[in-house]
């Protein structure tokens, strides 16, 4: 995807680590690209807790949907 969209190693490189790691290595990777683009790595890292939380509550809430449509 990541080529399609032509989007720079740093992007994909601190966006991974981002999803992995979290808030914790996400910076530690977009400082290697350079020292100033370290709260970049943070806030990508904070970013991704944020979606993740919300999106788990929207898959449960649609999961407990699915499951009260089924008769389980």
């Amino acid at each position: 995807m990541a080529v399609l969209i032509r989007a720079p190693l740093f992007f994909v490189a601190t966006g991974s680590m981002a999803n992995i790691g979290g808030p914790v290595s996400a910076p530690v990777v977009a400082s290697v690209f350079h020292p100033a683009l370290a709260p970049v790595g943070v806030l990508m890292g904070v970013t991704g807790y944020i979606i993740g939380i919300y999106g788990s509550l929207l898959c449960a809430w649609l999961l407990s949907l699915v499951a009260t449509a089924l008769g389980f």
